[in-house]
């Protein structure tokens, strides 16, 4: 996740608006929904709000440091990686 993020904030402009910072905000949102759930299961998630194309790195670090915080097996925490290095590809950086 760091590296992701690290990677963004490398990025030039052009790729951050060819749908890499879009991709880096859904992987966010995705996080922070996840969390909440975990957090309060009967409670409505809130949407993360799009901070623009520069903050979509440290959306992912605050989603994923948040998402850490709450999860309760290995399983999960491998999930976790798995979709920040999908997100990743799909993003190019």
């Amino acid at each position: 996740m760091d590296h992701f993020a690290d990677r963004l904030r490398a990025a030039p402009q052009s790729r951050l608006q060819r749908g890499a910072a879009a991709e880096a905000l859904a992987l966010a949102r995705e996080l922070a929904c996840w969390a909440q759930r975990l957090e309060t299961p009967d409670a409505e998630p809130r949407e993360m709000p799009d901070a623009g194309m520069f903050a979509a790195a440290d959306q992912i670090l605050v989603a994923a440091h948040d998402l850490a915080l709450v999860l309760r097996s290995e399983d999960e925490v491998e999930r976790a990686v798995l979709a920040v290095e999908e997100a990743r590809k799909r993003a190019g950086v």
